[in-house]
């Protein structure tokens, strides 16, 4: 399976394909940006990646960025029947929560600007000003300028949940922060992954031990990525492409809160392994 990443040598950025080839990593540089992919129609722009064939062994040296360049985040919330639950956990406005998750009309809003994205193996943050914080992992679609899906990245949804529970009003608060939004290692093009059902996992460990540990799958999801793509492109247009966060089946329970120095993995089957150790951001 092909993945594509977004590569850092010197001061130049370039993307590339990779594949295993037995025991090496192989890799091929685009001629195009993310952008540039997303710019075009789902056919053209998989004709390009496809036509990729000046195959080298990569590039130990580069440094890896997240996989995006143009691309704005935006999230999907109340998908599952555990997240849900988990809002109804936190808050006194449970009924609220009920309502989206039954509604026709998604949660949706806005994440994380390109330059806020954090890569795989960088921090993410927990709020100074938070008491009670947990990651999301979550399947993220990569979604072209005429609302195709181009493909599939792990994605990591930081959430204060003390700051949602006390007001929902503080939502952009509580996921909208320095280092609150993590993608990688890159990105698996939709033709290669297919749309059958995607397991979900998720590590957390904590001075060498697990402290959290589950699965789930989007065949669990209240919603299809059709319909959460529909409702995004409804009223917004998106030339250089978008990345849309589907929601979270996975949310530790209420006596579990992150601690700078945690390590989160969350693993998206047939997708990738994101890895992000945790740290405090803000006073």
């Amino acid at each position: 399976m092909s993945i594509l990443v977004h590569l850092r040598e010197g001061d130049r950025a370039r993307w590339a394909v990779r594949r295993q080839d037995g025991d090496r990593t192989l890799e091929a540089t685009l001629p195009a940006s993310l952008a540039d992919l997303l710019a075009l129609p789902l056919a053209e722009a998989r004709s390009l990646v496809e036509a990729a064939a000046d195959w080298q062994p990569a590039a130990s040296g580069a440094q890896l960025l997240a996989p995006v360049d143009r691309q704005e985040v935006w999230a999907a919330g109340v998908t599952y029947l555990r997240s849900r639950d988990g809002r109804a956990e936190e808050s006194s406005h449970a009924a609220m929560y009920d309502l989206v998750y039954e509604a026709e009309r998604p949660e949706v809003f806005f994440k994380a600007t390109p330059e806020r994205v954090v890569p795989h193996g960088e921090p993410v943050g927990i709020r100074a000003d938070s008491g009670w914080d947990v990651p999301e992992p979550e399947v993220g679609l990569v979604v072209n300028s005429r609302a195709e899906l181009f493909g599939y990245v792990a994605g990591n949804d930081m959430s204060s949940r003390s700051i949602e529970g006390e007001n929902p009003l503080y939502l952009p608060q509580a996921k909208v922060y320095a280092r609150s939004c993590a993608l990688g290692p890159g990105i698996v093009p939709a033709w290669e992954r297919g749309n059958a059902p995607i397991r979900i996992a998720m590590r957390i460990r904590r001075d060498g031990q697990t402290v959290f540990d589950g699965t789930t799958s989007t065949s669990d999801m209240h919603r299809s990525f059709p319909d959460l793509v529909d409702w995004l492109f409804r009223a917004m247009d998106f030339p250089a492409g978008v990345v849309l966060m589907t929601g979270t089946g996975l949310v530790p329970g209420s006596d579990f809160t992150l601690q700078e120095g945690d390590r989160v993995d969350v693993d998206v089957a047939d997708v990738g392994v994101l890895t992000n150790p945790v740290t405090v951001v803000g006073r």
